[in-house]
């Protein structure tokens, strides 16, 4: 039995694969002897979990880190012909005295099949719980940069120049967020000219700002990325070849519970974010990666179809995997949405709100629409409301015997501009 409760932060994305790792109790479903649990992929979609990366040792269990490809062997660790993968984690705490975290690294020269752990910590305790070190390279400055939590809502910035060695740089407040940080630069509206840093905390909280490879400035209020109740630890994956250029993120939807099986927790599906240009400013967005369509199956499609209370328009569609995705014309409703296995999914044309399983987030209409994508998997139900603007990320436990789907208008009418429901796949 194995346990997937936890993402470690950056996965570096190597060679065609993408590699993911995970705090994982192989002996069983209770809080237990932290590993790092690793599974590959090829398309984000199919995935295999493979040997454990990094065990626990006499230091204590294993937590939080993440992973990057070292291209031009900075820290001296290479062997063979392969560019070599360094892990940045988190040891300490829980397990073993003296339970005071610190940061080590570890490193694979076989594309991360094996791994070796470095003779000494990179970083010694600091203060509290200090963890969860986010490790990416800033081309301008040449150097590795380490974002840490530290304490409350602090976290620091380190740089390094071989990853062994880091200097502090600066901390930075984030109210609200809580350990697991990230850190990445995104083009404005597409714009490769106009670029912002965004800084993240835990809980989805973060910052758009700039960086300079030494000090991050805030250049917007605390923002919000998901307003679900299962959504917790995203982080992006480094490395994404440039071809590609996604920003490609993972969440642990915290808090599922699976009676009966032999695991819980589980992870979200992966997003490409985006920042734009929104009347309120700019924000970042949230949406399933274009990868989704190795799953779609079966396809049904509405245009320009009239939705009013009393409809039944879905009722020949029956399955436990969806991709729905929806744009509806508001006209004269006070209420449109979705039941999808017995649970609604509201959009309150008066409040300007979606409500979901006790979770309300704001949407306005574009020119009096909404856009939907609603992904519906077995345990889990994810939506993106204006292409990626707002996401709500549930865990839920539907009736197996109810698989079924409506869509419905109430306190007037509305109008399907466009809908198309995927029925899926499964992606084991």
């Amino acid at each position: 039995m194995w346990l997937i409760f936890n993402v470690l932060v950056t996965k570096p994305s190597y060679d065609g694969e993408y590699h993911l790792f995970f705090q994982h109790n192989p002996k069983g479903l209770d809080w237990g002897p932290n590993t790092w649990g690793h599974a590959i992929s090829t398309n984000l979609v199919h995935w295999k979990q493979i040997e454990h990366a990094i065990e626990p040792d006499e230091y204590g269990w294993i937590w939080s880190g993440s992973g990057v490809v070292d291209r031009e062997n900075t820290a001296g660790l290479k062997k063979g012909d392969e560019d070599t993968i360094i892990a940045i984690y988190t040891t300490g705490g829980y397990g073993q005295p003296p339970n005071l975290c610190v940061q080590d690294i570890a490193y694979s020269n076989d594309r991360g099949k094996t791994w070796t752990k470095y003779e000494n910590f990179i970083l010694r305790h600091i203060v509290a719980s200090n963890r969860d070190p986010k490790v990416i390279w800033h081309e301008p400055t040449k150097k590795w940069i380490m974002a840490l939590y530290l304490d409350g809502n602090i976290y620091a910035i380190f740089s390094s120049s071989n990853l062994k060695e880091w200097v502090g740089q600066t901390v930075i407040n984030l109210p609200g967020a809580g350990e697991c940080p990230d850190i990445f630069e995104l083009p404005v509206d597409e714009d490769k000219q106009n670029k912002k840093w965004v800084f993240w905390g835990g809980n989805g909280n973060y910052y758009i700002g700039s960086f300079d490879g030494c000090r991050f400035q805030p250049e917007s209020d605390v923002l919000r990325a998901d307003m679900g109740a299962n959504f917790y630890a995203a982080q992006t994956w480094s490395d994404i070849p440039d071809s590609d250029g996604r920003r490609i993120q993972i969440a642990w939807m915290a808090g599922g519970k699976y009676p009966n099986m032999p695991f819980n927790q589980q992870m979200s599906f992966p997003c490409e974010l985006t920042l734009r240009t929104t009347p309120e400013s700019i924000r970042l967005f949230r949406q399933p990666v274009k990868e989704i369509k190795i799953l779609h199956n079966k396809e049904h499609y509405w245009n320009d179809q009239k939705l009013r209370l009393g409809d039944d328009l879905l009722s020949g569609i029956s399955s436990d995997l969806f991709d729905i995705h929806a744009e509806i014309d508001l006209v004269d409703a006070t209420e449109v949405g979705f039941i999808i296995r017995g649970e609604k999914i509201e959009y309150n044309a008066t409040q300007k709100q979606i409500c979901c399983l006790g979770r309300t987030a704001h949407l306005d209409p574009l020119e009096n629409k909404i856009k939907l994508q609603i992904l519906v998997d077995r345990t889990s139900i994810e939506i993106f409301g204006n292409d990626g603007q707002i996401s709500m990320s549930f865990c839920f436990l539907p009736d197996l015997n109810n698989t079924g789907l409506d869509i419905y208008a109430s306190g007037g009418e509305a109008k399907i501009v466009s809908m198309t429901i995927y029925e899926l796949l499964s992606a084991w």
